[in-house]
């Protein structure tokens, strides 16, 4: 290890330290993630101006933070799943209703998939407004060979049918699915969860001796499962600041500036669809500001991180102890959100790119006969989209490819695709929160009493504090 690398690891180490003074002093988890954030763009800028974004330094000091930053998202991988199963299976024994189970499914999916449908519109009028076109940019090395890739997986794309995705949902092997070992793993174990709960209930009124030693083990997993989130939460401002430094200090401000322009469309598109999250709230019935400030700590790791399906712990968390969503409408909404509807993923992003590579092969792309089979395509495609970073890749070519138009040209947008794919990944879990939401008060079990509480600024506070999901409903 060299010195400037040896002088790079002291100066985080240094911030760090700051960062663990303010967890000392009580500073409120919303103020430390941000400080975090603040300080890992800070620290990235430093790092790029003294050694340039391709130095080796940066590389080997980058692969040291890499164990702070991917470490804290591998911490969140490792409970996603015993999340899900445990929490939807104790929510399902409180429940006891299939009828609400359908409801708040149908309403959660439906929520999902509306939104994708309006962020492609969305994405769509942006292109337009911007002139957004791919005729006419040069390839460099890296985006040929990118574009090359993308066209090495468009048959894993082309293969892919509603009918097959549906499938793909269905827990064939359910301990398999518990690694994650496929795209729609995380739906998978949401719906073997399903079954469990419903044949605990089954064996409530014949077996309920049975039935109660099992109520009682699930309570016993829930609460180690929700302690061990607590704990991993605990270190969000550490794991932000070092994945924000390496994306800021790895980052080529150049290649960002020759491609401003779809950067500027993405990230209008992107706070326009963030604005209509607030107005289905609005709707609702709810605060739409005071819901934007309790979602941010997590749309700011979603936005570091990159990752959907990590974001679910810290998620669900946010919404049970800090928006009054039930557990198990918490759980639904963030695991389907994770794979389905995607709002920045696989509804702006895919629809962007369509509109600006359609005239390279000479498509009008603001034609009613090509918008409208574009608007389907996207919100369709839109089922299963993997929930981890790089999923944007694989909805733009199921939407290119059925839209018939050449993929390799997605290549083209390489060297911004982690600048904008952080605000698309925000935009997920923003969507995902917003559809448990709006399914919460229209099932009328939304505890306004925590939504409109002030002071829950202190995160780990939150987490440390049991909430009874099923007190002080109040109907929307």
């Amino acid at each position: 290890m060299t010195l400037p690398v040896l002088l790079n690891l002291a100066a985080a180490l240094l911030l760090l330290a700051f960062l663990y003074s303010q967890q000392r002093r009580h500073a409120t988890f919303t103020v430390r993630v941000f400080t975090a954030l603040g300080l890992g763009v800070v620290f990235g800028a430093a790092l790029q101006a003294l050694h340039g974004a391709d130095s080796a330094i940066i590389k080997t000091t980058g692969e040291y933070l890499d164990i702070l930053g991917t470490g804290y998202v591998k911490l969140l991988q490792m409970i996603v799943m015993p999340l899900i199963m445990v929490s939807i299976v104790a929510a399902i024994l409180k429940l006891r209703d299939a009828k609400s189970l359908g409801k708040i499914s149908a309403l959660t999916i439906g929520t999902l998939m509306a939104t994708t449908a309006v962020a492609a519109a969305i994405g769509i009028l942006m292109a337009k407004l911007f002139g957004l076109s791919a005729a006419g940019l040069t390839s460099s090395a890296a985006e040929v060979a990118r574009g090359a890739y993308l066209e090495g997986r468009l048959a894993d794309a082309q293969a892919i049918s509603l009918p097959n995705m549906i499938l793909s949902f269905i827990p064939a092997n359910p301990f398999l699915d518990m690694t994650g070992g496929r795209k729609t793993s995380t739906i998978a174990v949401v719906i073997f969860a399903v079954f469990v709960g419903i044949a605990a209930i089954g064996i409530a009124d014949k077996k309920p001796e049975l039935f109660v030693s099992f109520d009682h083990a699930v309570k016993v997993a829930h609460a180690i499962v929700m302690r061990i989130v607590t704990l991993v939460l605990r270190l969000t401002p550490y794991g932000i600041f070092a994945l924000m430094a390496q994306v800021v200090a790895t980052s080529s401000y150049a290649d960002i500036l020759d491609l401003i322009g779809f950067v500027a469309a993405s990230y209008c598109a992107l706070l326009l669809m963030f604005c209509v999250h607030l107005a289905i709230v609005a709707g609702a019935g709810l605060n739409p500001l005071r819901f934007a400030k309790k979602i941010l700590p997590v749309l700011t790791f979603a936005f570091t991180s990159r990752s959907s399906a990590g974001a679910i712990p810290m998620n669900v968390q946010t919404q049970v102890q800090r928006l009054g969503t039930p557990e198990g409408i918490a759980n639904f909404s963030a695991s389907f959100g994770a794979t389905i509807g995607q709002n920045g993923c696989a509804g702006i992003y895919p629809a962007m790119l369509a509109v600006m590579i359609a005239p390279t092969v000479g498509i009008d792309p603001f034609t009613v006969s090509f918008l409208l089979p574009l608007l389907a395509v996207v919100t369709i495609g839109s089922v299963g989209v993997a929930g981890v970073g790089g999923g944007a890749t694989f909805a733009a070519l199921i939407v290119l490819s059925s839209m018939n138009l050449p993929v390799a040209l997605a290549g083209l947008l390489i060297s911004i695709e982690p600048l904008i794919d952080m605000g698309r990944t925000a935009l997920n879990v923003s969507g995902a929160i917003t559809a448990g939401t709006l399914t919460s008060r229209v099932m009328g079990e939304t505890d306004v009493a925590i939504f409109e509480r002030k002071d829950d600024d202190d995160y780990e506070a939150d987490a440390d504090t049991d909430v009874d999901i099923e007190s002080k409903t109040t109907p929307a």
